[in-house]
């Protein structure tokens, strides 16, 4: 029973819970969510745990700072904004990125601000001002709201992208239908081509805190933190108060460097900050290079400026005119003066040069990359290290790559939105089968409680099978071998009698051996039952021949009567079990009745046999009154027959049997 279990059970759990595997990196579409199996949700929900426990973070900025681009709020909501990006040479524009503006929601969580329901972004040349359609969405591909990037991946030649949005979503503080944008970016391999590009628009919404315009949508500038929790953090190097020493860094051979990334100090991380977000970024920042380590054919790479607060950020980029240089020198021009209204001389003592990374590149690498970076003077043993300039870490972890980093956020966005609609199908798979599942385990109960109840049946039949035995092996040597060892010592009677005749007496013995053989072939057969079907073939004949052993020293005789040939029919156990009780009736008469006489019987009819055995004696009444001897009851009861047992007036003794057919014949 438990063979038919096992493939029972795994068919009813493979019709339950069947699928395959999804990869986590590709968002699957909600459509496809109905058509996937349980196993494929599960497995498809722990890739995206999985997936996302190794992404960037979503940390975001705090502090003050640009935000990025804002259209004018008047109009209808149906109206057409757009941005275009004029960049100064075709390229070829394998990716764009489209960073939404964020606000802070009631529940404190952020997402997209104003972020459009229905976008499209054209690119095209200077000689193609129609240009092609690279990406397009509508209200029903639910873009926002988000709190991630938009990623779009394309292959076209450009020198200008426009951002189209047809449908415009509100501004969180006063509802008006706007299009807003942090920041875009434009990757030719991993160049970003859009950085501080010219920008036109539709319409351009200023502010008087000069956090909103149409440049600030190219100048690198994200809501966010780079951040990845994957490895070890790094604290940057900044220089003691009061000073700003010059800092230098040592490529190990000339490289043209074609673009610039300062990843501003890290502060603190307690809320509020206590930095405004310029701690260590001069004024004004002069970044030269040279092939010598003296500076003697020094080459200026970057001279920097910033007007107000607003203009710094957490990764300041810039794409410079082709150098070639080994040797860089990064020197404050003008000190820092973190609160003007303060005295000069208090100013001064706060005055500080230092950042988290420096990052150089040449064809797209960043060449400073664990480089030697050093500074004009030696620092004390708990001072920090210029080393920290060039280690690849800031505070928050591994710095990465800019397309890299973007990319990692904007599958984190898609994984994030994906998550809780599988936890929701899956929660709805898990109720809908919830009658399943209780079915299966009541099943599963029945069948516990059938393999039971199986076992103690079986383990019942067993013991009954046991005490049948036993019951039978008892009977069997009683009767066969105790009649046979009655017959020899009768047998042994007449040989004493017969001294006097020589012919008579030998054949007595011959008797006496074919009897002791009898005798050992029946304790043979007793100790195994499969061979009795040798027994007894000819039932007449060999109830015939005992009877004349038997009840040589009685009068009557054995008559029988099977017109149907049914005894022949019989099954060889009920064949021996049927001569055994004759015998053992003769052997009771022959022993105990004090008789001269006997008569029997044998009539097999089609719904009954019948026999019957009676004699002359005495009779087997006693203070009980008249019962079946044990011996004879014994085998009736193994023969499934009734017995019973009369005593005539005229005397003696009369056994009766009789063997009931069943629906399957005579059985045992």
């Amino acid at each position: 029973m438990n063979r038919l279990l096992y493939p029972f059970t795994i068919f009813i759990l493979a019709t339950i819970f069947n699928g395959n595997v999804s990869s986590a990196d590709s968002p699957l579409p909600t459509s496809q969510l109905e058509k996937q199996s349980l196993t494929q949700l599960e497995q498809r929900l722990a890739q995206i745990d999985s997936r996302l426990s190794s992404l960037s973070t979503f940390s975001l900025r705090s502090g003050i700072g640009v935000i990025g681009y804002r259209s004018d709020w008047r109009g209808s909501p149906e109206r057409t904004e757009w941005v275009e990006i004029k960049l100064d040479c075709e390229y070829a524009i394998d990716e764009i990125v489209l960073m939404p503006t964020l606000s802070r929601g009631p529940l404190k969580e952020f997402r997209s601000n104003a972020f459009p329901n229905a976008i499209r972004v054209l690119a095209g040349t200077d000689d193609d001002r129609s240009g092609t359609v690279v990406a397009e969405y509508g209200p029903n591909d639910n873009i926002q709201p988000r709190n991630g990037p938009l990623k779009i991946s394309t292959q076209v030649t450009a020198s200008w992208v426009r951002i189209e949005a047809s449908r415009l979503s509100t501004r969180a503080f006063d509802g008006k239908h706007v299009l807003q944008l942090s920041e875009v970016f434009l990757f030719s391999g991993s160049e970003n081509v859009a950085l501080r590009q010219a920008v036109t628009a539709s319409s351009n919404s200023r502010d008087h805190a000069n956090a909103w315009d149409m440049r600030f949508l190219v100048d690198g500038h994200t809501p966010y933190l780079m951040a990845n929790s994957n490895s070890d953090p790094s604290r940057a190097y900044v220089s003691r108060f009061g000073e700003q020493p010059i800092l230098y860094l040592d490529l190990g051979s000339s490289l043209p460097i074609s673009q610039i990334h300062l990843h501003a100090v890290d502060q603190t991380d307690t809320v509020p900050q206590a930095y405004a977000g310029d701690l260590g970024f001069p004024n004004r920042l002069k970044i030269e290079g040279a092939a010598t380590e003296d500076f003697s054919n020094v080459q200026t790479l970057l001279d920097y400026e910033r007007k107000s607060i607003n203009d710094l950020g957490p990764i300041m980029m810039w794409r410079i005119p082709e150098t070639t240089c080994r040797f860089v020198r990064i020197t404050a021009a003008e000190p820092n003066l973190a609160q003007p209204d303060l005295p000069f001389k208090q100013n001064l003592k706060d005055t500080r040069i230092g950042f988290a990374e420096i990052e150089l590149y040449s064809n797209g690498e960043n060449v400073a990359s664990g480089k030697r970076a050093f500074a004009d003077y030696q620092p004390k043993p708990r001072e920090r290290r210029p080393s920290a300039l060039t280690d690849g870490k800031n505070m928050l972890g591994e710095i990465l790559p800019i397309r890299s980093w973007l990319s990692e956020l904007a599958q984190r966005q898609d994984l994030e939105r994906q998550r809780p609609l599988i936890a929701a199908k899956l929660n709805d798979r898990y109720a809908r089968q919830a009658p399943y599942l209780t079915w299966v385990s009541w099943l599963a109960a029945f069948l516990a409680l059938g393999i039971g109840v199986t076992f103690l049946i079986g383990r019942i039949f067993r013991q009954r099978q046991l005490a049948q035995l036993k019951t039978r092996f008892a009977a069997d040597l009683h009767d066969e071998l105790g009649a046979d060892l009655h017959v020899i010592g009768l047998l042994s009677d007449l040989a004493r009698a017969a001294n006097g005749s020589p012919e008579k007496h030998e054949t007595i013995h011959q008797k006496i051996r074919t009897m002791t053989q009898r005798s050992s072939d029946a304790v043979r057969y007793c100790t195994n039952m499969l061979e009795a079907k040798e027994l007894y073939v000819d039932l007449l004949e060999d109830m015939q021949r005992t009877t004349e052993r038997i009840m040589a020293d009685f009068e009557g005789e054995f008559t029988y009567k099977d017109d149907l040939g049914i005894l022949s029919s019989l099954k060889p156990r009920v064949r021996a079990d049927l001569f055994l009780f004759y015998k053992e009736a003769l052997v009771n008469i022959s022993r105990h009745s004090n008789g001269t006489r006997f008569n029997a019987s044998l009539i097999a009819g089609p719904d009954e046999i019948c026999l019957s055995i009676s004699d002359d004696g005495s009779g087997i009444l006693d203070a009980e009154g008249i019962k079946v001897p044990p011996s004879l009851a014994r085998r009736a009861k193994l023969l499934g027959a009734s017995v019973s047992v009369e005593q005539p007036e005229s005397g003696g003794t009369c056994v009766a049997l009789k063997i009931k057919k069943r629906k399957w014949g005579f059985r045992r």
